[in-house]
């Protein structure tokens, strides 16, 4: 072969080498495929550079056009993106874009998310929405963070350990009260002896209390303070408890009537009814409807003795429980009573408590009583019908 012929051939594979690496070039940065635009805008692209990378589903399928900075310091980093028309059927408007990093510490480049089927397909030149990235800079200076605080810690650790290592030095050679319990056992000795003293006097102070409650138990039935208590309305605790339940019932009751106690009776401290009228309507409810037993349910006020205020609550629930059954003729095994003292959710001055009937369907359980109770029907007895029901129309009595 000529000398001509070997350049000629030199020559001609050295532009088929440009132009196969023009077009490699050219194809990955798209110059020579149709392609559309996208835009997105950031506080701060984190190095990102124009050429970078733009990926979708972690493929390559375009480039960043360009990156321009803003004309006013409220607005942000537009980058504009060259996108394969391939990609024009998963990417849609709902689409976020990020900027991601190879590895720890690569180069940047732009990520794509795919958009939802029934989102609108995206236009050339539309914004999609962006994600800030985060940067390195604030890793560290967090992870700084944690470690003056974990320093910190570690300090504060240490002053702990040698404080209480100082405190157990003092026990140990007597100083202070514990260190004199710990190391000198005739003090330990004297504390014990004390500490039993107190307890019998507690015991002796708890027998008192239980003394005079029986005492004043016995002057209610004393004939010269007889009428002290009968001038409030009763005399005879056992007879307060004699239809009293433990606790209220758990059901929902078919009917309710409330009253002020200040409405019913005559003194704040009374049990004695002036106002019995009142109480008709919920008697004439008892009389002529069906239940499976009803609850007179007294409190009392917020003020005032606690232990006297339930005293009072049970024999003002007797008492109206007493003119219940006597002013209209039904049976009145299954009307209850409970008294439950004082309430501290009564907020009006002067308020004396209220008085409230609550009526039970059939099927509700009845609560246990408070006491044994006197003369009362069987258990197997049934549910009691009111004489309404059975044809005897009950007649109230003033």
């Amino acid at each position: 072969m000529s000398r001509a012929a070997r350049l000629g051939a030199f020559i001609v594979i050295t532009l088929a080498i440009l132009v196969a690496g023009v077009f490699i070039v050219g194809s990955k940065q798209y110059l020579f495929s149709s392609t559309y635009q996208v835009k997105a805008q950031f506080g701060n692209v984190a190095g990102l550079d124009a050429g970078a990378d733009v990926r979708i589903g972690g493929v390559h399928s375009g480039t960043v056009h360009s990156i321009v900075l803003p004309h006013k310091t409220s607005d942000k980093v537009t980058v504009t993106m060259d996108l394969s028309k391939s990609t024009h059927e998963i990417i849609k408007q709902d689409s976020v874009v990020t900027i991601e990093t190879e590895g720890m510490l690569g180069n940047q480049y732009m990520a794509i998310s795919f958009g939802s089927a029934g989102s609108p397909d995206v236009r050339n030149g539309d914004l999609l929405a962006s994600q800030q990235p985060l940067q390195m800079a604030d890793l560290l200076r967090k992870a700084s963070d944690i470690l003056d605080s974990s320093q910190q810690t570690i300090q504060n650790t240490t002053l702990a350990t040698a404080s209480l290592d100082s405190i157990a030095a003092k026990i140990d050679h007597g100083e202070g009260t514990v260190g004199a319990l710990v190391n000198d056992r005739q003090l330990y000795n004297n504390l014990q002896q004390t500490t039993g003293t107190m307890r019998a006097t507690m015991v002796q102070a708890q027998a008192g209390v239980n003394d005079f409650q029986e005492n004043m138990e016995a002057l209610k039935h004393n004939f010269l303070l007889r009428g002290y208590f009968k001038s409030r309305g009763y005399e005879d605790s056992a007879e307060l408890a004699k239809y009293e339940i433990e606790r209220m019932p758990s059901g929902t009751p078919i009917r309710e009537f409330t009253y002020s106690s200040k409405q019913l009776f005559e003194k704040q401290d009374s049990a004695i009814l002036k106002n019995q009228k009142s109480l008709h309507v919920g008697g004439e409810f008892l009389a002529n409807n069906q239940f499976a037993f009803a609850v007179v349910v007294v409190s009392a006020g917020k003020e005032g003795d606690a232990q006297k205020e339930m005293v009072l609550t049970e024999a003002r629930a007797m008492v109206v429980r007493e003119y219940l059954v006597a002013s209209f003729g039904f049976d009145d095994s299954h009307l209850k009573t409970l008294g439950i003292g004082k309430q501290a959710n009564i907020n009006s001055d002067g308020d004396w408590g209220t008085v409230r009937i609550l009526i039970y369907p059939a099927g509700t359980e009845i609560p246990r009583a408070k006491v044994s109770p006197v003369a009362v029907s069987s258990p197997a007895a049934p549910v009691r019908q009111s004489k309404a029901l059975s044809g005897d129309e009950p007649k109230a009595r003033e």
